[in-house]
């Protein structure tokens, strides 16, 4: 099998630039490297084979069932470590351990799910390597005060420092995306919890950024905040202009 065919439904994109996929493993810290790694959509394995160059623990997760038996047999050192399935479907708490960090070439369609999945693990994950369409990669970096910035970008940065590594051009893919495409990198920081309710916290970001021109004492009206809570300062702001430490004030004042 000399070469997989990229499906459309899937979003495959495959990356075709030995240094770049370079650059992208180079991305994963050396203490990343020495746990357990696992590669989101390896496709024909443009990061596999760099990343088997620096760990011992590497397992892929593949949906596309050409692309596993393509890996199959140009990868023999990944027998047992080919996981067949979709990554949003997958329970990340069996077999890469309690630890492990995640890398990977994301499918546009998909990278926003991807990451709000990496959330729901965060506990788990210490460390994120993706390239995925520069729009999104700009969002989860972005910081308060931008248009880009959103749900993504607060509830990421509350558990992650994030930062965006370099950008992609269409040309160096096949086929061409129509999009540039951009590199992070998320580390996991050390806020266990909250200092407020999380799942509240969680409804007043969604909330406020599902109602982004309109004032936070507008867009939470239908929380049914007390005549207290209305009279804050802090509600006179979009939801655009909020720290991730602002929107926790916010929602320690709501709770109580």
């Amino acid at each position: 099998m000399k070469f997989v065919k990229a499906k459309k439904h899937l979003g495959q994109h495959f990356l075709n630039d030995d240094q770049i996929a370079k650059d992208i493993v180079g991305g994963l810290s050396s203490n990343a490297l020495e746990g357990s790694v696992l590669e989101i959509g390896p496709g024909m394995g443009v990061l596999t084979k760099h990343l088997l160059k620096k760990t011992n623990n590497l397992s892929v997760v593949e949906i596309d069932t050409e692309s596993i038996s393509y890996l199959s047999h140009n990868f023999p050192e990944l027998e047992n470590r080919i996981i067949e399935g979709d990554f949003l479907k997958m329970n990340l708490k069996q077999g890469f351990g309690d630890q492990f960090s995640i890398i990977g070439n994301f499918p546009y369609n998909i990278s926003s799910q991807i990451f709000f999945k990496i959330l729901d693990y965060k506990d788990h994950v210490t460390e994120v390597v993706g390239m995925l369409q520069k729009e999104v990669a700009e969002r989860i970096v972005s910081s308060p005060g931008n248009k880009t910035y959103g749900i993504l970008s607060v509830l990421l940065q509350v558990y992650f420092d994030v930062e965006y590594l370099f950008t992609v051009e269409p040309e160096v893919f096949i086929p061409p995306p129509k999009v540039r495409s951009g590199v992070i990198r998320i580390k996991r920081n050390d806020v266990n919890v909250l200092k407020c309710d999380e799942k509240l916290f969680k409804q007043i970001v969604k909330q406020g950024f599902q109602n982004r021109r309109k004032t936070l004492r507008n867009a939470l009206k239908p929380l049914n905040l007390t005549d207290e809570v209305k009279s804050l300062e802090i509600l006179n702001k979009r939801a655009e202009q909020l720290s991730v430490s602002d929107f926790e004030y916010l929602t320690l004042q709501i709770q109580h």
